[in-house]
C-alpha cells in the first residue's frame, strides 16, 4: 500500500511540475483578465476537459502508438526525459520553455489554444503520461489518468481564483515556485533518461 501511495505521489508530482498550475494561473489571469467570472470559469472548465481527454488519450492508445510507429519504450524515455529536462531547464532560468508558451490568438479559441495546447497539454505532458501509463499493465494506466485527473481538478480551482491567487503570492513568490518546479522537472527528465539508456543497455546484454 504505502509503494502505491509513493509511485502516485511520484506520477502527481510530476504532472504538477509540468504542468506548474500556479505559474499557468498567470497566463490565465492574463488571457481572461478583461472577461467576467461566469466567462472565466467556462474556458477554464473547456480548456481542462479538453486536457484531460488529449492526456487520457495518449495514456490509454500509448502502447499502439508504440505499434503503429514502431516506437520502443526505451526510446521514449530517452526522448521524453530530454524534452521534459528542456521544460525543467527553463523553468530554473525563470523563463516559459518555447514548449509550453502560450501565444494569445484573437482568431482561436484561447480555451483550445493556446491554454489547452500547448500549455497544458504539451509534449512534455505528453511524454510524460506515455512514459508512466505505457511502462505496465491497466493498474499503471489507470493511476496515471487517476493523478491526471486530480491535478485537472487543483488547476480549475487555480484558475477559478486566479485573481486572488496572484495578489497573495506576488511576483517574487511566482519566481520562487517556477525555479523549484523547474529543478523537480531536470531530475524526473535526467531520471526517465538514465532509465531509457538502462533499458537499452539491459536489452543490449539479452541479445
Amino acid at each position: 500500500m504505502n509503494q502505491l501511495f509513493e509511485h502516485s505521489l511520484t506520477i502527481f508530482m510530476a504532472f504538477f511540475a509540468i504542468m506548474n498550475p500556479i505559474a499557468n494561473t498567470t497566463v490565465f489571469a492574463g488571457l481572461t483578465g478583461n472577461m467576467g467570472k461566469l466567462e472565466q470559469k467556462k474556458i477554464a472548465i473547456k480548456s481542462l476537459t479538453i486536457t484531460f481527454i488529449v492526456i487520457l488519450l495518449f495514456s490509454v492508445l500509448g502502447k499502439s502508438i508504440f505499434h503503429l510507429f514502431g516506437i520502443t519504450l526505451p526510446a521514449l524515455r530517452i526522448t521524453g526525459g530530454i524534452l521534459v529536462f528542456l521544460v525543467g531547464y527553463h523553468m530554473l532560468q525563470g523563463k516559459n520553455s518555447h514548449l509550453h508558451t502560450a501565444q494569445e490568438n484573437d482568431d482561436s479559441d484561447i480555451a483550445v489554444s493556446p491554454l489547452a495546447v500547448p500549455l497544458l497539454a504539451g509534449p512534455g505532458t505528453i511524454a510524460t503520461a506515455i512514459n508512466y501509463s505505457a511502462a505496465a499493465g491497466w493498474e499503471e494506466m489507470i493511476i496515471t489518468v487517476l493523478m491526471f485527473a486530480l491535478l485537472c481538478v487543483i488547476t480549475f480551482i487555480c484558475f477559478v481564483f486566479s485573481s486572488k491567487i496572484i495578489s497573495v503570492i506576488g511576483k517574487d513568490g511566482l519566481s520562487i515556485v517556477t525555479r523549484l518546479m523547474g529543478l523537480i522537472l531536470s531530475v524526473i527528465g535526467v531520471q526517465m533518461l538514465i532509465i531509457g539508456v538502462k533499458t537499452i543497455n539491459l536489452m543490449g546484454n539479452i541479445s
